[in-house]
């Protein structure tokens, strides 16, 4: 700040008056007393002496007209004066800027140094709404087979050489603009595609940056970077750079509720910026994000702060920022999900490669003349190959640079197999809802039953020199929550073991007893910094599967092998480690398997898994027969009169059960072990899933005021599935059943719209684009992150409802009658909440369960008159 002596003698500088108040008219004037105009405006009157007075802006936009055409005019006549005076420089520069004084920019629509003769001037930049025109003119939608990358590549590498020579980020935003326009699997897919192919052939360094953007993360889930940022970051970017202040920043969140459609809003409201933004890159954006995460320690917040500011300052036009802020609050909502990724990149390797690569690619006339049949089959391989190789190796940074090297290919698998200290994706068990179906399913096969303990399932990983890492079944790296564990594994390996990676599950045992204890005291533990001395929940890992040993990988093997290496390499340490324990059996014991399941739940365990013990290729698999399940079959053994039922169904219904005639075609079961894949190989069986007695989880996503006493509490609440494909989440029914006093207050705490407090926490005014819902509109919509399990007494088709529309019916969505909450489960994340594809499954067996009772019901009728 400028002492009260330099503010004298500043203002004691020239015999003109000035004003108080330093704005952009004051800095103009003083540029053209400089000799920065021929024709100076005196600064009294700076509009003429009878007009009112001109705003900054207008007199800046009416000065930079003037100073145009005056510096085209010299420009002409003194074409080599390219060097500025110092004399010139030091008039230029001599008055300070106050903080309130922004610095303007030297134009760069012209010559650098030509203006007034080589002198450097002031430039109002536009800002609001510029966008790249080059890449907005880009069909990216186009099917894939009749986009050719070839006629952009060139025109798109000198733009982007203008800027740097990296991609830019508007190519990346405008396959985010058609994605998340459209509902169209098929269209997100091709538009995926088209924007990797042109950055395959166009910039290869920027795949990766992009890969990782579009997936909405910046490394993978055992890779802890957080970007650490709080809403006040991005807020106080957004005032900043769009010259917002608080209210208008909360006017525009109340009314849009999405923070990246607030920034939309803010950059068309911004209508000019005094300093030209600097075209934001794929790769630049990507470390922008990777900085962020990395910073720590003193003054992190200021650099974090200075890093969101400019990339909002740079952002080209409404959609980038969008984007970047939707990016910075880890919420892009775009529906290009995990599978869908896959999906696009292999279908892009296919078709394209960079300049440098010696992989041959598919002869695209020859992929357009294949039927759609053998076209499907082309891309499901490459599919297959990408998916797997992803499965057993999860990182983008793995799976990227080898495609660009060798595309998609057989070695493709060999380089990206299993590692030590890097986690595959488990493999899920498929859920059947009681042991009927189980054993119906697993006719003429050998199968163990395991207990299903109440835990929290953990892959460890143990290298011969002894060092442990242990993984989450989301793949996240939880070594530092089980110390103990870490101690204790490398003394299990047994002779001939050196290294290893198994799978089991973490359960809270009484070290005295070695008596089992719920979920609920195992998520008592502390999760980070846990040592040893300071541990009062023990726990203990029943081990079920063995996956690699000594550098070999056993995914391919049986599983009767695999148990078999478990249970004879590795020691046993009472309450400590040990293994699942387990009854082998065949579809003929019912009873047995019946007396198993009774232990498993007395000892405090969520039922069983049942699993393939042996690959048996020859034997058919009666799996996804909805009209063989009876829901009210007592008995466990497979009914005597289910052939009768089931042709007596379809002669009444055809329509209804031909789909489940088809799925019931019988096909070959596995025992190998299959990352990343929910399979019928696998069979869990809950003592919550019976015939009578289904369960869904949920996410709670909106809330009503409540009547009467619930008028203070959110009652009732609005519930979705997940939709796996697109990212988004449908509503699927209200709840107002199974909750306590208790639970009402925790919950209004945690979904506070800030009526009382002054300060809204999980929610927002707007509906969120993610969410899919055409009932009357809530009060306030939660921040989705919690999975509830919820039952219900049915299914029904609802008009109301969107949760699996299309999948049952193309103009009603499914609802639940009767819904009532049982539990949060704060074991899963929203990745495992219920899919509104197995709602839809739950759905078809309920038809064809009901029209099998009808068909039963109407045999027994003819047989009593005939009596």
């Amino acid at each position: 700040m400028s002492s009260p002596a330099k503010k004298r003698k500043l203002n004691n500088a020239t015999k003109n008056e000035k004003p108080q108040s330093k704005g952009l008219e004051y800095f103009f004037s003083k540029q053209k007393q400089n000799g920065g105009s021929p024709a100076a405006v005196p600064e009294s009157s700076p509009a003429g002496v009878d007009e009112a007075p001109l705003t900054d802006e207008e007199l800046a936009r009416k000065l930079q007209a003037e100073w145009d055409k005056e510096a085209a005019q010299m420009n002409a006549q003194n074409s080599n004066k390219t060097k500025i005076t110092e004399t010139q420089e030091k008039n230029e520069t001599e008055e300070p800027a106050t903080v309130d004084e922004p610095q303007l920019e030297q134009p760069k629509s012209a010559d650098p140094v030509a203006f007034f003769g080589g002198k450097k001037t002031l430039a109002l930049q536009s800002a609001g709404m510029d966008e790249d025109n080059i890449t907005i003119s880009i069909p990216l939608d186009e099917p894939p087979l009749t986009f050719e990358p070839s006629k952009y590549i060139d025109q798109l590498k000198d733009h982007w050489y203008k800027d740097g020579g990296h991609a830019s980020y508007a190519l990346l935003t405008r396959c985010f603009v058609l994605v998340s326009g459209t509902t169209s699997r098929i269209k997100i897919v091709d538009t995926l595609v088209n924007c990797l192919r042109l950055l395959i052939e166009g910039d290869p360094e920027s795949l990766l940056p992009a890969v990782w953007l579009a997936t909405n993360s910046i490394s993978p889930a055992y890779i802890s970077m957080e970007l650490g940022l709080g809403g006040s970051a991005i807020s106080k970017a957004l005032k900043q750079v769009c010259g917002l202040d608080s209210r208008s920043l909360k006017t525009l969140y109340d009314k849009y509720g999405d923070a990246g459609d607030v920034a939309f809003e803010a950059k068309k409201k911004q209508s000019f910026t005094l300093r030209k933004p600097k075209p934001l890159s794929i790769k630049g954006v990507y470390q922008s994000l990777v900085k962020i995460a990395t910073t720590q320690g003193q003054g992190s917040n200021e650099i974090k702060q200075r890093i969101v500011d400019r990339l909002l300052q740079d952002a080209r036009g409404g959609e980038e920022s969008r984007f970047i802020v939707r990016t910075l609050c880890q919420h892009l909502r775009i529906g290009a999900v995990k599978t869908t990724m896959l999906i696009a990149l292999s279908r892009a390797f296919l078709l394209s490669k960079p300049a440098d690569a010696e992989y041959e690619t598919k002869d695209i006339s020859s992929l357009a003349k294949l039927r759609k049949e053998e076209l499907a089959e082309v891309w499901a391989k490459a599919e297959e190959t990408v998916k797997a190789c992803f499965a057993k190796r999860p990182n983008y940074n793995d799976l990227i640079p080898n495609l660009l090297q060798i595309g998609v290919c057989e070695e493709l698998l060999i380089r990206c197999g299993l590692a030590l200290h890097i986690p595959l994706r488990p493999m899920l068990g498929s859920i059947t809802r009681d042991l009927s179906e189980m054993l119906t399913k697993l006719q003429g096969r050998d199968f163990t039953c395991e207990y299903k303990y109440d835990g929290q399932r953990a892959q460890v990983h143990c290298d011969e020199n002894g060092k442990v890492s242990i993984f989450s079944r989301h793949l996240e790296l939880m070594t530092d929550k089980y110390p103990d564990l870490v101690e204790l594994v490398p003394k299990i390996r047994g002779d001939g073991v050196s290294s290893f990676i198994m799978e089991g599950e973490v359960v809270a045992v009484d070290s005295a007893t070695g008596e089992l204890r719920n979920f609920q005291t195992l998520t008592n533990r502390a999760r980070k910094d846990v040592e040893i001395g300071s541990i009062t929940i023990q726990v203990c890992l029943f081990s079920f599967d063995l996956m690699y040993l000594n550098g070999q990988s056993l995914l391919d093997r049986p599983f009767r092998e695999r148990r078999e290496l478990l249970q004879s390499l590795f020691t046993e340490i009472p309450c400590r480690f040990t293994w699942v324990k387990s009854l082998d059996a065949t579809s003929a014991e019912s009873e047995t398997v019946l007396d198993f399941f009774k232990s498993a739940t007395e000892n405090k365990c969520e039922g069983i898994m049942v699993k393939i013990l042996d690959n048996l290729p020859d034997v058919a698999y009666m799996g996804g027969d909805d009209a063989e399940t009876k829901e009210e079959e007592p008995k466990l053994q497979i009914p005597k009169s289910k052939s009768k039922g089931k042709a007596k169904a379809k002669s009444d219904n055809g329509d209804q059960i031909e789909p489940a005639k088809k799925k019931s075609r019988r096909k070959a079961l596995l025992a190998t072990y299959e990352p990343d894949k929910r399979l019928d190989s696998w069979l869990k069986v809950k003592k919550d899933y019976s015939s009578s007695f289904d369960t869904l989880d949920l996410i709670p996503i909106a809330g009503w005021h409540g009547q009467g006493r619930k008028a203070k509490w959110w009652s009732p609440i609005l519930l979705a599935v997940r939709n796996e494909e697109s990212g988004t989440m449908e509503a699927v029914c209200k709840c107002i059943s199974g909750f306590t006093d208790v639970f009402y207050k925790a919950n209004k705490a945690f979904y506070d719209d800030g009526s009382e407090t002054g300060e809204p926490k999980n929610t927002r005014l707007q509906m969120p684009s993610f969410i899919e819902y055409s009932g009357p509109m809530p009060d306030v919509w939660f921040e989705p992150q919690e999975v509830w399990e919820m039952a219900f007494a049915d299914i029904t088709l609802s008009p109301t409802y969107t949760a699996a529309i299309g999948l049952v019916s193309d103009e009603r969505g499914l609802s639940l009658r009767f819904p009532r909450f049982l539990k949060k489960r704060d074991d899963k994340s929203l990745e495992e909440a219920s899919t509104n594809e197995f709602l839809a499954g739950l759905w078809r067996k309920q038809e064809a369960s009901a029209t099998t009772a009808g068909g039963a019901s109407k045999v027994a009728e003819e047989d009593e008159d005939a009596e």
